[in-house]
């Protein structure tokens, strides 16, 4: 039984030191690709960058909190009023919380491997729409 207990959390250890790593790593590479854009939020008047991958949908522009590390997020919420640089042109948008069936749907159209899901430790994860601020 002691064995047993020392292997489950060993096990557990390990898995939470794996996310921690694959976490650490995303945050300090920001990987882009085609699809990635760069939020700037503001918080008490100090702007932070942060690189984020981009979801189409119906003619509509999402960003995801799909990680455990969301200070973007969060300052999104406190402080609509954000930008973005996307395909080489950065606009102003309004950020919009996104909640009920567009949530759900969006949740079925853009759902992430179970791979990724396993590696970054299974968080919940929010859409935030981003409304062109004329």
């Amino acid at each position: 039984m002691k064995i047993l207990k020392i292997t489950l959390i060993s096990l557990a250890v390990g898995y939470i030191g794996l996310v921690v790593l694959f976490e650490s790593w995303l945050g300090y590479s920001q990987p882009t690709n085609a699809n990635s854009l760069v939020i700037t939020t503001f918080d008490s008047g100090e702007s932070k960058d942060r690189v984020l991958s981009a979801v189409n949908n119906d003619g509509k522009l999402y960003v995801s909190a799909n990680h455990w590390p969301r200070a973007w997020y969060r300052q999104a919420l406190s402080n609509p009023n954000v930008e973005a640089l996307y395909k080489g042109e950065k606009n102003s948008y309004l950020a919009v919380s996104i909640e009920g069936k567009e949530h759900e749907r969006l949740m079925k159209e853009h759902a992430h491997p179970l791979t990724f899901r396993i590696l970054t430790g299974f968080p919940p994860r929010y859409f935030i729409r981003l409304d062109l601020r004329d």
